[in-house]
This record gives C-alpha cells, sequence and structure tokens, in this order.
C-alpha cells in the first residue's frame, strides 16, 4: 500500500494490461485486507481514494485467482466499503428495460 498514483497507474497499465485513462475505478487491497486504495483518472488528472480500517477486513469478491485483474458493479464497490457480505446478497426482482426488450 506504499505506492502512489504513477505506481498504482503502472500497476493497472503493466500487470492488469488495462488504459488506466479510461475513467474506470482501479481497486487495490492490501495484503491483510485492512487497507484498500481507489485510483481513477478524471479529464483533469489522477484522483485517489484510501481507507484503513480499525477493525474488521475488506471482502474480496470471488473471482479466478489466475486472473491479474477482475471486474466489479459499482453496489459490489459499495458493498466492499461499507463491510456488506458480498455472498449473502440476494437481488429483489426489478422491471429493467433491456430485459423488457428481449422478451
Amino acid at each position: 500500500m506504499r505506492k502512489s498514483f504513477h505506481g498504482l497507474a503502472a500497476i493497472v497499465k503493466y500487470n492488469m494490461q488495462r488504459d488506466v485513462l479510461n475513467g474506470d475505478v482501479y481497486i487495490f487491497i492490501s495484503k491483510r485486507r485492512n487497507a484498500i486504495k481507489l485510483l481513477r483518472f478524471e479529464p483533469d488528472g489522477f484522483a485517489i481514494f484510501y481507507k484503513r480500517l480499525e477493525k474488521g477486513t475488506f471482502e474480496i469478491p470471488a473471482h479466478d485467482s489466475k486472473s491479474a485483474a477482475m471486474t466489479i458493479s459499482d453496489n459490489e464497490l459499495i458493498f466492499i466499503l461499507k463491510g456488506v457480505a458480498l455472498k449473502r446478497i440476494k437481488y429483489r426482482p426489478r422491471y429493467s428495460q433491456i430485459m423488457a426488450d428481449c422478451e
């Protein structure tokens, strides 16, 4: 968790093989899972959000351990930051224009 803007951007570019300038949020969780950094490129430069927990840990979503990167939804990110267990979340049915077009 010692890396700052340039170090994190290099990880995104070279390890994750992603374009760090595309506006996505890149998440980095410490080995002890008690600290998290979010890196995002905004129109005028990089922004970092850093949070360290006094007690507890951040949950890492289930993923392929061989992959250098994974994609999560904005809701999953909010749940991770708030300490909600991802395995127990059950979404209630809702209307979706996309689903209605498919039927």
